[in-house]
């Protein structure tokens, strides 16, 4: 997955946000970012956190282990994820898209 890239401490996840939208919803890759929505408008940070506590709430970890490390002002964004694999990252955040496309491998 080119979104996802496994480090020694953790793994990095290459997220698009799109605040404002209807729902809080993983949507899927787009490219190499994973594109996420959020309800929250971009103001004061409030997309920031919103994207922090859906992922923390997805993942079923902390919301101290999930970390925006680059993108705090853009759409496009870095989140540090620590204590946790990449493949598990992939089957919580999209549940059968693992199995899916690894036929197609």
């Amino acid at each position: 997955m080119n979104f996802l890239q496994p480090l020694a401490d953790g793994v990095n996840l290459a997220v698009k946000l799109q605040p404002r939208a209807s729902k809080n919803e993983i949507d899927g890759p787009l490219g190499n970012e994973l594109k996420i929505k959020v309800t929250a408008p971009p103001v004061d940070a409030a997309a920031n956190q919103a994207l922090v506590d859906l992922l923390a709430e997805k993942l079923d970890c902390a919301r101290g282990a999930v970390r925006i490390v680059r993108g705090q002002t853009s759409r496009h964004k870095t989140v540090r994820i620590t204590g946790l694999d990449a493949q598990t990252i992939l089957r919580r955040l999209l549940p059968g898209y693992e199995a899916e496309n690894h036929s197609n491998g």
